[in-house]
């Protein structure tokens, strides 16, 4: 949403192009073009919902390349801020999105001119981390690591849906009076995902008004038992990749809602002419564990690519999160310094009496018994992968015998899960 009191940035790039942001509606609309352009038509829409109608984004947060000889918009990005939460921790986040260049502006430096701006932006926004779907490898060169799970999941098929016993389940589409109780269904479920996304009011009401005909439109399908009590929703989006019917988010359900949904997705399958139902959903959920025990086939997943501007910033705002896995471990009341060394610096953990009373960055140091390449650190630290999982791909990450179990304590692997703001 823009704000009129901002001041709009530009810089001079040389060969009469100029890094801009958004100033007005009309910039807004004029990205907007430029992404259906080269990213698809509904792309356009979400783009321009996103900066005139979502609550948290701003003018500034869109930055764009024009050459100024055609008065032509050549490349664009956006931030899309975010809120996350890990365990009880809001942890601030920017979403790259958008990324494009016409072909004959190519090789330029262009997105990594509008990247640099990316990263004050997340600076003055207070974000402690970015993250991109982005395409494979690019993005690692700005420091972006795969670290959370995205898409994938199983694909099933009907014909291995059983017909539940009269299962007293109805199901219709929910609208805006709907907002408290998909609030309270969504927070239910997220209390299970380590790292989930934080949704308030405002932006489920986005969700609800702002997305039909763009990119991220979704059906909200609502669940109600025999007398008419909602116990829980799907949605499905109505753009994404392959061609069966996708669910993409689901609240908490038990096992015959569970089963009377799939039912119901079967029967959608057949009135749209679908191959079969694919679930890009947390791997615990009851869905994905019911689909899995009827042979659905695991297409395994894609991954967020993560990016942390500062690992000493975000490991002070995770305190807490470390200080009661400390608390619940054969190491209570700890007393001692962590040193971690991801290669170009170390940073130390000094736990005093189970407390973490400093976290420092030395700069480079040798000989440290646990040491991570700096991307490697991400999935780690996200609860991803294992200290085991990585050391058996990267021979660079090393824990001492003596530190594995301290090391495993801080970060052990989680189940997290990170559902659309938009």
């Amino acid at each position: 949403m823009l704000d009129p009191t901002e001041t709009p940035r530009r810089q001079p790039l040389g060969d009469g192009l100029v890094l801009r942001t958004a100033a007005d509606e009309r910039d807004v609309e004029r990205v907007a073009a430029f992404n259906s352009a080269i990213h698809g038509p509904e792309v356009g829409p979400m783009i321009h919902n996103l900066f005139i109608h979502h609550p948290h984004t701003r003018g500034q947060d869109m930055v764009f390349v024009e050459d100024e000889q055609g008065n032509q918009i050549v490349s664009s990005l956006c931030l899309i801020p975010w809120m996350w939460r890990y365990e009880d921790v809001e942890i601030p986040a920017g979403e790259m999105g958008a990324v494009g260049t016409l072909e004959a502006y190519q090789h330029r430096g262009l997105v990594r001119a509008q990247v640099e701006y990316f990263k004050r932006r997340l600076r003055e926004r207070g974000c402690l981390l970015s993250h991109i779907q982005g395409i494979p490898y690019y993005y690692r060169q700005f420091g972006y690591e795969y670290a959370l799970p995205l898409e994938g999941g199983l694909r099933l098929e009907t014909r291995h849906i059983p017909t539940p016993p009269d299962a007293p389940f109805t199901f219709r589409l929910a609208t805006q009076d709907d907002l408290p109780t998909l609030m309270r269904l969504y927070d239910e479920a997220a209390q299970h995902l380590v790292i989930h996304t934080v949704r308030d009011e405002t932006i489920w009401r986005y969700l609800l008004t702002r997305t039909d005909e763009t990119d991220t439109g979704c059906e909200n399908w609502l669940i109600q038992d025999a007398d008419g009590q909602i116990v829980g929703y799907v949605r499905l989006p109505e753009h994404h990749f392959g061609e069966e019917l996708v669910v993409s988010e689901v609240s908490r359900l038990g096992f015959e809602a569970a089963l009377a949904t799939l039912q119901r997705l079967k029967t959608l399958v057949g009135e749209r002419d679908k191959p079969g139902i694919r679930l890009n959903l947390p791997a615990d959920c009851t869905l994905m564990r019911l689909a899995r025990s009827l042979d659905a086939h695991d297409l395994t997943t894609y991954a967020w690519q993560i990016h942390v501007p500062d690992v000493a910033a975000l490991l002070r705002a995770l305190a807490p999160v470390l200080e009661r896995r400390v608390a619940g471990s054969p190491f209570a009341g700890l007393t001692r310094d962590v040193r971690l060394s991801l290669y170009r610096e170390t940073i130390v953990l000094r736990f005093v009496a189970g407390r973490l009373t400093e976290i420092a960055t030395l700069g480079f140091t040798g000989g440290e018994e646990s040491r991570f390449p700096p991307l490697q650190f991400i999935p780690l630290l996200m609860g991803y992968r294992t200290v085991k999982e990585l050391r058996g791909v990267y021979p660079d990450v090393s824990v001492a015998p003596a530190w594995r179990l301290l090391v495993d304590t801080l970060f052990p692997k989680v189940e997290s899960f990170i559902y659309t703001i938009y």
